[in-house]
């Protein structure tokens, strides 16, 4: 068997595009941190920095020798554009806890309704009003409209944790709530993205196989939760084997074999990730195992593969701001509005509501997911890529910028959120004061 091989020249361009991907998106990351903002939206302004809306407008020729110097560059990029979704969304997977805390359900169950499924219901009126700009090449209007409610409610998991980490708030009530009601979130939007690219492949929607993935996806958790139960025993028997190798390997076949039966890369890669946390448990190895894998990946795949999300945006051309503002004032307000709403049921103050409404608005990840992956499959166009990766930015930025601003008011407002601690903390604020 031979191999049809890169000559050393295209290698060496290969390379070079590879590290100015990686370079811009450090820089404009790093920037961004620095700022206050999170580094996912600094990587992808790395990746437009040298795309079709400044550096390649501006010195076309160049640009191109780099990242256009031959006929299939786009496509070796593309294997490390797709690692990259595929190491982030195995790490999402292994960090993923399906948990709930009995003392703090409604309010749980309150969020996950209001910022999820009223939000859902309320954008699909809209749906034909963008359909026409918006719809990709498969033409397929119900996987369409699926994408569109789910770019209205998606939140990110790993944005949210590290602004959570930054503010010194992480395991708090408030923290809790939020990731709990993402996590389950991100399963159900998941599914549902599952089910919009089968659909666009088999260019039908039938409900036996719509029943049928639906199906696998739940059931893998269901096993998966009875499987680590005897994780423990296998562990040991299973010491010996090289930790990333195993875990490679199974993410890699079980990405390959799950896409036959329906079930996409970025799915399947989520699945992988909870499935070797079940597995192999986190004890301190494991985790310490995982740190080093993560560090790796966020050095590497998945800065480049943000970048190169970013490098395809051409706000220049093929883009209607306003558009854009309509789209991310109707996305922003539904989720804002559908859990200010939900929350109207529990006893929480009310700047602890606002502040739900607000957080649960930071799309991250997932939202980049979403529309890298529904436009791998010409569920959607251009534009709408572009649209729901500049809502995801803006929304991230507000998100985060308005816990800080919540947080510098009042140091103390992330533990008190129902209106009987609010009143009991200021009443220990002002006894306090008088004994001073």
């Amino acid at each position: 068997m031979t191999l049809v091989t890169l000559s050393e020249q295209e290698v060496i361009a290969t390379l070079t595009a590879l590290a100015l991907l990686l370079a811009s998106a450090y820089l404009f990351g790093t920037l961004f941190e620095k700022m206050k903002a999170p580094r996912v939206v600094g990587e992808i302004l790395g990746g437009i920095f040298l795309g079709g809306s400044c550096l390649y407008f501006l010195f076309p020729d160049f640009v191109g020798s780099i990242f256009l110097s031959y006929e299939q560059e786009g496509k070796v990029l593309n294997i490390f554009y797709q690692l990259g979704l595929i190491f982030l969304m195995f790490l999402s997977g292994y960090n993923t806890k399906l948990e709930i805390d009995k003392r703090n359900g409604k309010v749980i169950s309150c969020v996950f309704v209001g910022a999820t499924f009223l939000p859902m219901l309320c954008a699909v009126p809209f749906v034909s009003v963008f359909q026409k700009a918006f719809i990709g090449e498969g033409n397929s209007s119900i996987a369409f409209g699926l994408v569109f409610v789910i770019g209205v409610a998606i939140t990110s998991i790993p944005v949210i944790s590290k602004i959570f980490f930054d503010m010194g708030i992480m395991n708090t009530k408030f923290s809790d709530t939020v990731l709990t009601v993402s996590t389950f979130q991100d399963l159900c939007l998941w599914i549902l993205l599952n089910a919009a690219t089968r659909i666009v492949t088999k260019g039908e929607l039938k409900l036996l196989d719509m029943v049928f993935v639906v199906a696998i996806t739940l059931g893998l958790f269901a096993v998966v939760k009875m499987v680590s139960m005897y994780a423990h025993v296998w562990k040991k028997q299973f010491k010996p084997i090289d930790f990333y190798s195993a875990s490679f390997v199974v993410l890699l076949l079980v990405c390959a074999g799950l896409y036959m039966v329906g079930i996409n890369i970025m799915y399947a890669a989520f699945l992988v990730g909870y499935v070797v946390k079940a597995v192999v448990g986190v004890d301190v190895e494991t985790k310490s195992r995982m740190e080093s894998l993560g560090n790796f990946a966020f050095s590497f795949f998945i800065p480049i593969y943000f970048a190169l999300v970013g490098i395809q945006l051409n706000l220049l051309h093929n883009f209607s701001i306003l558009r854009f503002c309509l789209f991310f004032v109707l996305a922003f307000g539904l989720e804002a509005a559908g859990t200010l709403v939900m929350l109207q049921l529990t006893d929480l103050n009310r700047r602890t509501k606002l502040n739900f409404a607000v957080t649960m608005n930071a799309r991250g990840g997932p939202g980049i997911v979403l529309a890298t992956v529904a436009y791998s499959y010409g569920i959607i166009n251009i534009e709408f890529f572009t649209v729901l990766i500049l809502t995801t930015m803006l929304s991230s930025l507000i998100a985060g910028y308005w816990l800080r601003y919540q947080q510098k008011k009042d140091a103390q407002i992330f533990m008190k959120l129902t209106k009987e601690e609010a009143k009991q903390m200021e009443d220990q604020f002002h006894t306090d004061y008088h004994h001073a």
